[in-house]
């Protein structure tokens, strides 16, 4: 089991997740809900909320079966799927050059997607001191496997402390 690790911009508070090709369209994904749970679904593509607005540090593995339940070390998880008609999966910021982004190969058909975040306590934005620092970096972990078509689900909520 390989973990890639990234630095992406979560511009506009968000990743993608998608399939290399996909061209949906997240603007009306993104509904009151998507937000309050941070996970827009679209046929091919998801958007992943974050509470930064700035560079965070993503993991991401392919696994060949579902992972063990892991959301007692994160704060937030949630989990989608999505169709993967090419077998390749990209994974950038929501406005990073798609040519560019980092791709997975998967098998072709519908896969899980849990994005796991974490740190997000601590995360600082553009402007605060100290928002570049590792310490201020929200984590996402996103692990990709193959399965049959499910319903999006908020494994684990998490609410900021007024």
């Amino acid at each position: 089991m390989t973990a890639t690790q990234l630095r992406l911009f979560a511009d506009y508070f968000q990743l993608h997740v998608m399939d290399e090709d996909a061209e949906d369209d997240l603007g009306d994904a993104w509904t009151p809900q998507a937000l309050a749970d941070a996970l827009a679904v679209a046929e091919q593509t998801l958007g992943i909320g974050t509470e930064a607005n700035t560079h965070v540090a993503v993991t991401v593995q392919v696994l060949d079966q579902p992972p063990n339940d892991d959301s007692d070390s994160f704060d937030h998880v949630v989990e989608a799927s999505i169709e993967i008609p090419t077998g390749r999966i990209a994974v950038l910021g929501c406005t990073d050059y798609l040519p560019d982004a980092a791709r997975f190969d998967v098998p072709k058909g519908f896969v899980r997607v849990r994005a796991s975040r974490a740190n997000l306590a601590n995360v600082l934005q553009p402007g605060e001191d100290g928002y570049d620092a590792p310490e201020a970096a929200e984590q996402v972990h996103l692990t990709i496997w193959p399965a049959t078509y499910g319903a999006p689900a908020v494994i684990k909520r998490w609410r900021a402390a007024e």
